[in-house]
């Protein structure tokens, strides 16, 4: 049996926790929350902290998972490894790129330690099944790829929590926030990116700091380009769609279901995202899968789970084009 804590109890945690409680093999050793006022989110019987180090050093949990603002998921995280606690962190894997790299040397240096990170769209049942069917090369190589995220979000969503909204804090807008998830399936899914052409920019007139709408170009390496548009400013949330081109048959993920697209226009039913009940429609019921996976990992001592350097990736494209769109260039990864 693996003991876990959870440090942070903001909307993500609930996740985490229903997950934790649904393993039989993970009990729930303790919480943690900066806010006393959070005390009540603490199930029954579970301690309550709000100091992580006391909680770990009290409590010794195998697990720690990192459910705070993105400023703290790197320094909290390297803390919490440091005291020999395996961590699972929540995405983004760090603020920016700079910060990154510096996370996946200490994961390199630190091979004793697991450190996991929640991309867990991956896991999506229609992911696996485009995954799948692009590696068997059965239909060809990537010729291109979309990801759009029509998303909304309202003055509120960013005055209660402050952290949103603020480079030093959240390290983005709409890209971090929003869409890390499709711009880390369009590299997954498409394959390694050169560089970047894109236009960042405001629609809203929310006094924030940063992004609410992108849009960019996605130089492949293999020659093929990708498109992705991004925004808050939507009226709603809609379906985010990826689209993968091959050079003998295109599929699309809309609504959760993977399609095979047909050239007369139809299209054909292939696979199917499973669904969290009681949550958020665009949570999906994938970080039940990664956490299980990730407690697999530790008890076998392999490999078999999604690292930081993984996640790496996700926002060396985030940095890149922020800067694109900044100097209205081409900016080459790096």
């Amino acid at each position: 049996m693996k003991r876990a804590a959870v440090i942070g109890l903001g909307d993500i945690s609930s996740i985490h926790m229903m997950c934790i409680q649904n393993n039989p093999d993970i009990t729930l050793a303790a919480v943690c929350d900066t806010d006393e006022k959070r005390r009540e989110q603490a199930p029954e019987g579970v301690p309550f902290y709000t100091d992580y180090c006391d909680m770990i050093s009290n409590e010794n949990p195998d697990v720690v998972h990192v459910c705070l603002p993105h400023n703290l998921h790197v320094p909290v995280s390297i803390s919490a490894a440091e005291m020999g606690t395996h961590v699972l962190c929540e995405k983004p894997v760090a603020l920016n790129a700079i910060e990154g790299k510096a996370f996946a040397d200490f994961e390199e240096s630190h091979p004793d330690i697991h450190i996991g990170i929640c991309l867990q769209n991956r896991f999506n049942e229609s992911v696996k099944v485009l995954k799948a069917i692009i590696d068997s090369g059965k239909y060809g190589k990537v010729c291109g790829a979309k990801g759009i995220v029509p998303w909304a979000r309202s003055r509120d969503y960013y005055d209660s929590k402050p952290w949103r909204g603020k480079w030093n804090t959240a390290g983005g807008g709409c890209m971090i926030n929003q869409s890390v998830h499709t711009l880390d399936l369009l590299y997954y899914l498409g394959g390694p990116v050169a560089g970047v052409k894109a236009s960042v920019s405001q629609l809203l007139n929310y006094g924030i700091e940063v992004e609410d709408t992108v849009s960019a170009n996605l130089f492949y390496k293999n020659g093929s380009h990708g498109l992705f548009m991004a925004t808050n400013a939507n009226y709603k949330n809609e379906s985010i769609q990826i689209s993968i081109q091959l050079e003998q048959a295109e599929f699309a993920i809309i609504e959760n279901v993977l399609y095979q697209m047909r050239p007369d226009g139809d299209r054909e039913r292939l696979a199917e995202d499973a669904k969290l009940a009681g949550t958020k429609f665009y949570y999906g019921a994938s970080h039940g899968i990664l956490i299980d996976k990730f407690y697999e990992s530790i008890e076998k001592d392999d490999q078999e789970y999604l690292h930081v350097k993984d996640a790496l990736m996700s926002i060396c494209l985030i940095d890149s084009i922020q800067k694109s769109g900044r100097i209205g260039t081409y900016v080459e990864l790096e």
